[in-house]
């Protein structure tokens, strides 16, 4: 299917670049929303925006079949106030901004994804947490996922349709958290991290932006959807798999007490490693999207394959 235009506001990240690639084959043009100047390539463009005020970049939105808002600062940091109050702003500001000018336009975007975080629930290691039955947690990263969906929900854009899409690991070469995985399992450190027993939720790079293709088909489907493949797998299981992909017998492992060293020397929180997220993509399921990459060897072996290539 030939799609007209789609738009990715804060879409200079990994996801957006992926996104950004997939969808310039598929539609014709795709606009990237950005703090930063870009030079076009092909039927990509770069708009800028600051995420807080209306401008030009506004005018673009008409008639788009899809606007998927990536906008917020990486949560791969310590929680000191100013971080937090950054993480907070640089979410919740540009979705509303969003949402006031989809509100007063006369074609607004068709579909209106927000990528939010498959964090939203509760660590769990007893059952898998889904659209319908799964329990929303507690702590600083779940007050955000909960007041940035929201501000995304707050709005009424009867003429849009909107999705907020609670994404798991995103998995791929080029950035996120594989890459930074990889390198620990090449240095013979890539052993389980706690006890190894919280749950991974995760998905491929291409399994991402293709149920956000599949998302702008299915009309019928709206408000939360979780975004991971269906086998969430345990940390250790996780990165034996990585190990096994790239030929490497053994990985030491990092217990919580060092993780906890290690976080803050680098400027992090242990949250980010050691919640167990074990999220079920219950609706992405039940309304038949296929999986290319279900199970976790086969997602690692074809990465490991295309770092060859």
């Amino acid at each position: 299917m030939k799609y007209g235009k789609i738009i990715l506001a804060g879409g200079n990240g990994y996801l957006g670049t992926i996104l950004a690639q997939y969808f310039s084959h598929l539609a014709n043009e795709v606009i990237i929303l950005a703090r930063k100047p870009k030079a076009a390539k092909g039927n990509i463009k770069t708009l800028l925006w600051d995420g807080k005020t209306v401008d030009e970049w506004s005018v673009n939105l008409q008639d788009a079949d899809l606007l998927v808002n990536l906008c917020g600062k990486n949560v791969n940091c310590r929680y000191t106030q100013q971080n937090k109050k950054a993480i907070f702003d640089s979410r919740l500001i540009p979705t509303r901004l969003l949402g006031k000018v989809i509100s007063e336009m006369e074609n607004p975007p068709k579909l209106w994804i927000n990528i939010t975080s498959a964090t939203i629930y509760r660590h769990a290691e007893d059952r898998p947490q889904d659209e319908l039955t799964g329990e929303i947690g507690e702590g600083f990263s779940i007050e955000v996922c909960k007041a940035w969906e929201s501000s995304f929900f707050e709005t009424n854009t009867p003429k849009t349709r909107k999705v907020a899409l609670r994404m798991g690991i995103v998995i791929g070469l080029s950035d996120g958290a594989f890459p930074r995985l990889l390198n620990l399992v090449k240095l013979g450190m890539g052993g389980k991290q706690g006890n190894g027993e919280q749950y991974v939720s995760w998905v491929h790079e291409q399994d991402a932006a293709r149920s956000i293709e599949w998302l702008l088909q299915h009309k019928e489907i709206e408000g939360a959807v979780n975004c991971t493949a269906p086998e969430a797998v345990k940390n250790n299981v996780f990165m034996r798999s990585i190990r096994k992909a790239y030929g490497i017998g053994f990985g030491l492992p990092a217990p919580a007490w060092l993780l906890g060293i290690g976080a803050k020397i680098i400027g992090t929180e242990t949250e980010l490693i050691l919640k167990s997220r074990w999220v079920k993509p219950g609706i992405l399921l039940a309304n038949g999207f296929g999986f290319k990459y279900a199970n976790i060897d086969e997602a690692v072996a074809a990465l490991s394959v295309e770092g060859k290539n």
